[in-house]
């Protein structure tokens, strides 16, 4: 077993066995509860969460050529960065579409790790579809409150697109946090 492996098992047994069977559930199911963009892209690399974006021109007209609203706003580089990736974001019971979400949000540091990386704060990561899925209510809930489910997605994001920006999966990453 991985060390990667141990430790998620440790992470799962400390949770209750309510906690687990929803866990589990969302996990059996995972393509009710999260999407993820078709491709691996950096939207734009010098943009970082603020409260208005000014979209450059040649991200608008790509937006728009697509079909894709553009958004100013503080998330809005994101959902267009996961959208343009070729990423699926379902309408929630309200109307809205399924948040799309930064799996490296700065929280759930890997043990031996002294720190995690927090998309939104960083150029190189804030618009990488890599680190974005398109969630469901329930199953954001559980990434935010389980290092367990947080870690669950950044080993998918590391099989499907070999992004490592914490370089736990792999030794040596690029400057953008793939394996090299």
């Amino acid at each position: 077993m991985s060390q990667f492996q141990s430790r998620l098992k440790l992470e799962f047994n400390k949770l209750t066995a309510s906690e687990k069977r929803i866990v589990s559930e969302v996990g059996e199911h995972k393509a009710d509860y999260i999407r993820w963009p078709a491709k691996a892209r950096l939207l734009w690399s010098e943009c970082i969460r603020i409260r208005y974006h000014r979209i450059p021109d040649r991200i608008k007209a790509e937006a728009r050529s697509r079909g894709i609203q553009v958004d100013s706003r503080s998330n809005g580089p994101a959902i267009m960065s996961f959208l343009l990736a070729g990423g699926e974001r379902p309408t929630r019971s309200n109307g809205q579409g399924w948040h799309i979400d930064h799996i490296y949000d700065g929280k759930f540091l890997w043990p031996t790790k002294g720190r995690s990386l927090h998309a939104v704060k960083d150029g190189k990561h804030f618009t990488q579809a890599a680190g974005l899925v398109a969630i469901h209510p329930l199953a954001e809930a559980l990434k935010d409150e389980y290092f367990y489910v947080a870690w669950r997605l950044r080993h998918e994001a590391f099989q499907r697109f070999g992004y490592d920006p914490d370089q736990v999966f792999c030794e040596r990453v690029d400057e953008h946090g793939f394996k090299r």
